[in-house]
């Protein structure tokens, strides 16, 4: 038997054979299975806008896998007893980054030209993405505002997504035409921008574009242009202004942690009992600075947007000071992963790689001293599964190498299967071109069990191999350990 849901409608488009709809559908897509989709194409009537009296145009199936896989589907239509007519239609797919944020804009303008002859202009306007292949998706159409030559369209709301592919500085068309009810408008004029200088309105930049500069009150604007009598007439300013009224964003923080303000987020702060992050966190923390001289521990965050331009990092200081990471003790990071959560946008994916590398960095660093004065602990605490697994097997083989132990705490309720692998247990950790790791090097457990433990258990568990790590490095590198009296006076004398 086959079911059929009805997942979406477009907008409808009047007296246009060619149209072309603004509507996106959001469809969860799924590689291992079979989506079936069914798309019908409707002539509704002036006088109706319900589908039981329209004309059915056609249909047409596929998968959408067939769509995401070619990212540009175009099929024809085929009417009932699948008959195929002049008619086509094309489906344009694109993956979304994971970014939920949206924004709300409100555009007005004054001073349009008039493109009719009994009457004002019929203005609307349409903002299209610039692709990088130098294609332009359309993005929004706003509704028509009749016989008026200083419009103020409705706002509407768009995610990040589809404006700007998650780039704030990607090139935006906008373009004002006449609306004619035949379906063939006449083109008023356009400009270009990006969401980065839209942006600027909401934190009270006074921008101008094309003009004089501005005063103290004057809002975002552009001059709106017609190429051609730009090109004729000497004399030619613009065909009128287009006026940004708002640029509202508001920020999702639906990634994979959830909203740290809701109690549900694996980040949430509750003001009585620690979350799972900062119990794994003390619990290890605690026992690790004992063995550390000055109680200043480096802290990075990964798999988030950080202020001020909000572009993903994945090896961020928490305390957002990178010549200076270090916190004045485990209370210290505990203060500054609180203090910097609201100040984020939890993001993706769960890369670890490159944190591996910073620290590997300073490692290396420390084999140029040929002796055994520090030794690095790199603790990461995720709740996702790692979507660079090449990338950090290789990290890992570099760091067997140098004077460092990787430890993973897993949190939440996530699949962590993948991340056994990791942990050299279960057999040789290899690089993806089949280089062994010299030593193991990493341990990896799941907060869950030991959800309802002590947290002298979780330290337990993932410091244990710890000293058999330190002694067998050393030991490999004919590195013997330095006495007391050695150690102190080092200490004395060291810059």
């Amino acid at each position: 038997m086959k079911r059929e849901n009805s997942v979406d409608r477009t907008e409808v488009i009047r007296t246009c054979i060619n149209p072309v709809f603004s509507k996106l559908f959001t469809v969860d897509f799924y590689f291992e299975e079979v989506q079936r989709l069914r798309f019908e194409v409707h002539d509704i009537s002036s006088n109706h806008n319900g589908l039981k009296e329209a004309d059915f145009l056609g249909g047409m199936e596929c998968t959408l896998g067939q769509i995401v896989s070619q990212r540009k589907l175009s099929k024809s239509l085929l009417k009932h007893g699948n008959t195929a007519g002049k008619s086509s239609i094309t489906v344009i797919a694109e993956e979304l980054s994971g970014n939920d944020d949206y924004v709300e804009l409100s555009f007005s303008a004054r001073k349009l030209d008039d493109k009719d002859f009994f009457s004002k202009s019929d203005p609307f306007l349409e903002i299209f993405r610039m692709n990088d292949d130098a294609t332009q998706q359309l993005v929004h159409r706003t509704e028509v505002v009749m016989n008026n030559l200083n419009p103020a369209w409705k706002t509407f709301k768009v995610s990040v997504n589809s404006l700007c592919s998650g780039d704030q500085d990607r090139r935006l068309k906008c373009i004002v035409w006449d609306w004619d009810s035949n379906g063939k408008h006449d083109f008023i004029g356009e400009f270009s921008s990006t969401f980065k200088e839209m942006r600027g309105a909401m934190e009270g930049r006074q921008l101008v574009y094309g003009l004089a500069p501005a005063k103290p009150d004057t809002v975002v604007q552009w001059e709106c242009i017609n190429p051609k009598y730009k090109a004729k007439k000497k004399s030619y300013k613009n065909s009128g202004i287009v006026i940004l009224n708002q640029c509202k964003v508001a920020i999702d923080f639906t990634a994979s942690n959830g909203d740290p303000r809701n109690s549900c987020s694996l980040h949430y702060i509750h003001p009585y009992q620690p979350n799972e992050y900062l119990k794994a966190l003390v619990a290890v923390g605690e026992i690790c600075q004992d063995y550390d001289s000055d109680k200043m521990f480096p802290a990075f965050g990964f798999g988030a947007r950080i202020p001020p331009e909000y572009k993903v990092s994945h090896d961020f200081a928490i305390n957002f000071n990178e010549d200076n990471p270090e916190c004045a003790g485990i209370q210290g990071v505990v203060e500054a992963y609180q203090s910097c959560l609201p100040k984020l946008q939890l993001y993706g994916p769960t890369n670890i790689a490159p944190i591996i590398q910073k620290v590997a960095k300073s490692a290396s660093e420390e084999t140029n001293t040929k002796e055994a004065s520090q030794y690095f602990i790199l603790l990461i605490l995720t709740d996702g599964v790692i979507t660079d697994m090449a990338d950090t097997r290789e990290a890992i083989v570099h760091a067997s190498h140098l004077p460092m132990s990787v430890i993973i705490v897993g949190v939440g309720n996530a699949d962590f299967s993948d991340m056994q692998m990791l942990d050299g247990d279960d057999g040789i950790l290899r690089s993806p071109k089949g280089e062994p790791v010299l030593r193991d090097i990493v341990q990896f457990v799941p907060f869950r069990n030991f959800k309802h433990a002590s947290p002298a258990a979780l330290a337990k568990s993932v410091l244990a191999e710890v000293p058999n790590q330190v002694v067998d490095y050393y030991n490999g590198k004919g590195i013997k350990p330095k006495c007391v009296s050695e150690y102190e006076s080092s200490r004395t004398l060291a810059p």
